[in-house]
């Protein structure tokens, strides 16, 4: 039985979820004229602004929004994760995600579910009809499953990312050409398989709104050199998401959501540079390159994007804080954290989120002990060089956000009122009548 003779009534509830990597809600809100299709959906539905997670980056707020739990329970905390009771570190991927993802409970209810392009999805899985993994994948070739599908997309032109190294020229003319190739080829993807296939949940990523917005926001937000190449670029992601909302099928409801927000970057802040200044981190090499340099006398050290953790006597191997001194070392640095300054005179740090108010589950022993939230124009880095300054300044102008995640849910009795990421996948399983316990997630049903 074909997509299109499925109607309304017909059949159990269906949901397509597009995902407008790192968008903000305000962008998208207080330019309604611009954006007529998805204002079309918030006026059909609801609309409204989100809180994502901590910390929002997107290879922790994928697996979170795909599963409705927090990182203690995904085992996923950033781009860059620490081996249990080591000082080895890796790229989290697919496989380390510890949560079911709201598709394998598609699966097992019987249903079919069709994923593409979502970060931290590599390999594919097997268990779904069909999977296109995203962000950090190697290649298209390893990428989709089945093999048919791969040569549908090369046959599209698809490619799995934009190339950000082009966004690090001075002219972005190249980047923002590059930008609008590869969301071309997703829009296609995206079409050919919401109209081929049946499915019962499409989940579908567009990522490369994150990378303009990481070249190019602070172009928009002080009307700069490329403000309006940028509202020109979400013109045409508007436009494909009305043309997608056009293609399904009535018994189908629409979800558009971001991961995190986005604002405008006018500090690179080397946190790692900062705690050697300041004395809590050292090496033991004079050219260190990876964590597993640091001095013994270390007390502190961070990773990406403002986690900060304590070099703690029994958890890390050279462990040099007791573990009765941890609630005073910490307090410590929490405190420190909160009076740095920018060389402006603005404070950088907005707020300091201890571990136990952030995370919980049978994951978190390599949580931070700290994660920062910075205040607006401070984006959090944490190389293992040690001769950055602690102010920089680098080819990125935008910077992820907490706050100002955007969610629209093309469904009247949707209500989005002091929501964040955990709800999203609660949502999409109420709206496809799939039973599950109250208890097992984060968040809650929006509808």
């Amino acid at each position: 039985m074909g997509l299109f003779d499925r109607l309304r009534g017909d059949g159990d509830p269906r949901v397509a979820f597009i995902g407008v990597d790192g968008v903000p809600y305000s962008l998208l809100s207080e330019n309604e004229e611009l954006f007529p299709n998805l204002a079309a959906i918030a006026n059909a539905g609801s609309a409204g602004e989100i809180s994502s997670i901590v910390p929002p980056e997107s290879s922790a707020c994928w697996p979170s929004l795909t599963t409705g739990v927090n990182p203690g329970e995904t085992g996923v905390y950033g781009f860059q994760d620490r081996e249990v009771g080591t000082y080895d570190t890796y790229v989290p991927m697919g496989r380390e995600v510890q949560a079911e993802r709201v598709w394998d409970r598609v699966t097992e209810a019987g249903r079919t579910a069709t994923v593409m392009n979502v970060p931290v999805t590599f390999p594919p899985q097997r268990t779904v009809q069909r999977m296109v993994s995203g962000f950090l994948s190697p290649g298209l070739e390893k990428a989709a499953y089945p093999d048919d599908v791969r040569e549908t997309l090369e046959e599209l032109a698809y490619r799995i990312d934009v190339d950000p190294k082009l966004g690090h020229n001075e002219d972005k003319a190249a980047f923002i050409e590059d930008a609008h190739e590869t969301i071309d080829a997703r829009f296609e993807a995206f079409k050919h398989y919401i109209e081929a296939d049946d499915w019962d949940l499409f989940f579908g990523v567009f990522m490369t709104t994150d990378r303009v917005n990481h070249f190019l926001f602070k172009d928009y937000e002080h009307d700069g050199e490329y403000a309006q190449e940028f509202l020109e670029f979400y013109q045409k992601v508007d436009d494909y998401v009305g043309r997608l909302r056009e293609a399904l099928p009535e018994d189908v409801t629409l979800i558009v959501a971001s991961d995190h927000g986005f604002t405008s970057l006018d500090y690179e802040v080397h946190c790692n540079q900062w705690l050697i200044e300041e004395g809590w981190l050292s090496f033991e090499t004079d050219e260190p390159t990876e964590l597993n340099d640091i001095a013994e006398e270390t007390r502190a050290y961070s990773f990406i994007p403002g986690r900060f953790y304590l070099n703690l006597e029994g958890r890390e191997p050279r462990g040099s804080v007791p573990q009765e001194a941890y609630d005073e070392v910490r307090d410590e640095l929490k405190a420190a954290l909160l009076d740095l300054e920018a060389p402006d005179g603005r404070q950088v740090v907005d707020r300091v989120v201890e571990k136990e108010d952030a995370f919980r589950g049978d994951h978190d022993d390599i949580a931070p002990d700290l994660v920062v939230i910075p205040t607006k124009g401070f984006d959090l880095k944490s190389g293992f060089k040690a001769d950055s300054e602690v102010f920089d300044t680098g080819p990125r102008n935008g910077m992820h956000s907490f706050d100002d995640t955007a969610l629209y849910i093309d469904h009247p009795e949707a209500t989005i009122t002091d929501a964040d990421l955990f709800d999203i996948t609660p949502t999409i399983l109420d709206l496809m009548d799939i039973e599950y316990g109250r208890g097992e997630f984060d968040g809650a049903s929006l509808v």
